[in-house]
């Protein structure tokens, strides 16, 4: 079933949806590798510190709920890089495998060529198939895997790093 999805920036309103979804997903994947949950002032001071630099905090909206989110950041906090970001993408358990993440990227692709970057990072769980998958629908390249570069649920975790020539 194809609804109809929205994508816009993130509003004050929208935060603690996007805290569900974060912690969520520190909960229960490796999509983020933090084990810490986070609250309501944790996630208000992350978009404020986003919007502060210029940078997009974008929310999807389906049946009037978020039903994820994106953004992109500094991806080194060196001058030389500022035309290079890194970018997350999380999407509602219950909205997954429906093209909001495809969606959310397409906008947050477009901000970054609007906003002047030049290369978007993505640091992939190996793994994580369907997420390297839809990367590498949008354009972007497989560069290299990190092998145990990170550790959750008592396992080592691979980092495969791709990137968008934007």
């Amino acid at each position: 079933m194809n609804q109809s999805v929205l994508i816009r920036d993130a509003a004050e309103a929208d935060l603690a949806a996007i805290r569900d979804i974060y912690n969520h997903a520190v909960e229960h994947t490796t999509a983020i590798w933090n084990e810490v949950l986070v609250d309501l002032d944790n996630r208000r001071a992350w978009m404020e510190q986003r919007r502060a630099k210029g940078f997009p905090v974008l929310v999807a909206i389906r049946e009037s709920k978020v039903a994820g989110y994106a953004s992109y950041g500094d991806w080194r906090a060196f001058d030389g890089y500022r035309h290079t970001v890194e970018h997350s993408v999380y999407v509602d358990k219950d909205c997954r495998g429906g093209g909001i993440g495809k969606q959310l990227m397409q906008a947050l692709i477009e901000r970054a060529r609007a906003g002047d970057k030049h290369v978007m990072i993505a640091a992939i769980e190996a793994e994580n198939k369907p997420s390297i998958a839809l990367h590498q629908r949008l354009g972007f390249r497989l560069v290299g895997v990190h092998q145990e570069v990170g550790t959750k649920f008592g396992r080592w975790l691979d980092l495969a790093m791709m990137e968008l020539k934007l």
